[in-house]
């Protein structure tokens, strides 16, 4: 029965205190507004100090008030974790205030917002790219930074991403059985990303692309696709000779030779 007026008089201060944010919202002392930002931002209220913020700003840009205020400002919206207002903000008070004790961390959280925005490998990886370019930028803003080899770590991470995005969106193309669209989008991938884990796969996908490829195409045509596919079985089984697909190849070549009337033997020649 104690219970009831407890809540009673929580819900009355909550009510007391919404009110006094509601008029300080419509207040014009503007010298209170920024002081309540820096207690609502120590308070761990963020939105509240961000929507201050976002009716003083105007007023302080010219004033001594204006770094400090610029940098909470990014802050809090990182505290809330809206990255791309966050990141933006960060940008700009590395910009405009290069020699702001802050200026480093600011511009190391604007590339943290763009990696933070890094999506899933199957998705677009514009904002991957974005990650790898601001850390880049970064450590030649700052080649003697702390952060360099967390910097470095992180663009491997990225650029992992990027090599999983382009081998992902071949496979996609292979598994659809758009042979054309595959040969394109796994040559690609590999030109790309030459070294990339998944190499021995990749050429092999692509060589069984071509030779599906050659398989549905027009008379008129197939000829011309059959040795784009034995010139691809040869570079493939050149740097792959033990290759786990080693079956799978052995059976394109065959068919492939049969069809341009080609001498298996020669299979022979070019493992040996």
């Amino acid at each position: 029965m104690r219970i009831r007026p407890l809540i009673i008089i929580l819900l009355a201060l909550i009510a007391t205190s919404c009110g006094e944010y509601e008029k300080l919202l419509k207040s014009s002392d503007y010298e209170l507004k920024k002081q309540k930002v820096y207690d609502y931002y120590d308070d761990g209220k963020y939105t509240k100090s961000i929507e201050l913020l976002d009716q003083i700003m105007p007023r302080y840009r010219a004033t001594e008030d204006a770094e400090q205020l610029s940098w909470i400002n990014a802050q809090a919206n990182f505290k809330i974790k809206d990255y791309i207002m966050a990141g933006t903000y960060y940008q700009t008070f590395a910009d405009t205030y290069p020699g702001s004790n802050n200026a480093e961390e600011a511009a190391y959280l604007a590339a943290m917002c763009d990696y933070y925005l890094s999506p899933r490998p199957e998705l677009d990886q514009a904002n991957t790219k974005k990650a790898i370019e601001s850390f880049t930028i970064f450590m030649t803003r700052y080649p003697n930074s702390t952060r360099s080899d967390d910097c470095k770590a992180r663009i491997k991470e990225m650029q992992e991403k990027l090599v999983e995005k382009s081998y992902m969106s071949g496979r996609l193309y292979y598994d659809l059985k758009q042979y054309r669209a595959a040969t394109v989008s796994l040559s690609n991938s590999l030109k790309e990303y030459p070294d990339t884990k998944y190499r021995e796969e990749l050429m092999f996908l692509k060589l069984d692309a071509l030779y599906m490829y050659a398989q549905k195409s027009i008379s008129a045509k197939q000829v011309e696709r059959y040795q784009a596919t034995l010139d691809d079985y040869y570079s493939f089984i050149e740097e792959f000779p033990q290759t786990k697909y080693s079956r799978d190849a052995t059976k394109i070549f065959q068919n492939t030779a049969k069809f341009l009337k080609v001498d298996t033997s020669v299979k022979e020649t070019k493992s040996n």
